[in-house]
């Protein structure tokens, strides 16, 4: 299984502190040495470095950490790339502003082809279920400014990041959902709290 290059200092920082001090270190030196944000960040990492292997985490101890196999594979493959994990995005009503990525997370390279630049965001909520995005899904963007009738978008209302279907009128942008439960959300295109971020290109769905 393979690991971003993020991963792998994170990993790399594990080991060295162990051989220094006889000890793993701590979250909480983890988080403070990378500047990650929050404590969740942390976890991700430790639990996606588990899961492929390289550790033993024991989550009852404060030092509970054990590298497996310090030579671990290659950070990446040629079939994977890295993007950036921004942070969440509603699938229902805008809950949360995309923020500034303290991590990335490996995806197939097909879903990133030529230069442009690609970010994810992990899905909250149930209003694109019926074009299967459930909650919790990744989702894979292409950073781009605008979008044709039809396709799917991450838009930021007033600071706030949501993903559905675009569709443009004369008079005004419709956000419409797919949960035929839901509303469309109605957007005065000439408004300044209005703005596209990217548009859908993949997801990821972890069963674990």
């Amino acid at each position: 299984m393979s690991i971003t290059k993020k991963q792998k200092e994170v990993l790399d920082y594990i080991t060295s502190y162990t051989r220094k001090n006889g000890i793993s270190p701590t979250q909480k030196e983890i988080k403070e040495h990378f500047n990650f944000k929050s404590f969740g960040s942390v976890q991700r990492y430790i639990k996606y470095l588990a899961n492929a292997g390289f550790l033993e985490s024991d989550w009852n101890a404060r030092r509970g950490l054990k590298v497996v196999d310090e030579t671990p594979a290659p950070s990446h493959t040629p079939d994977v790339t890295e993007v950036p994990l921004l942070g969440k995005v509603a699938a229902g009503i805008p809950i949360e502003a995309i923020e500034q990525a303290d991590e990335s997370i490996p995806v197939p390279s097909s879903m990133v082809q030529g230069s442009h630049h690609y970010f994810a965001l992990k899905v909250k909520g149930d209003s694109m279920i019926e074009d299967g995005i459930f909650e919790d899904d990744l989702i894979v963007c292409r950073h781009q400014a605008n979008a044709s009738n039809g396709q799917t978008v991450v838009a930021v209302i007033e600071g706030e990041a949501t993903v559905k279907r675009y569709k443009k009128h004369r008079s005004h942008i419709e956000l419409i959902p797919a949960n035929s439960t839901m509303e469309p959300i109605l957007v005065d295109q000439t408004s300044g709290a209005f703005s596209i971020a990217g548009i859908l290109v993949g997801l990821i769905r972890s069963y674990v």
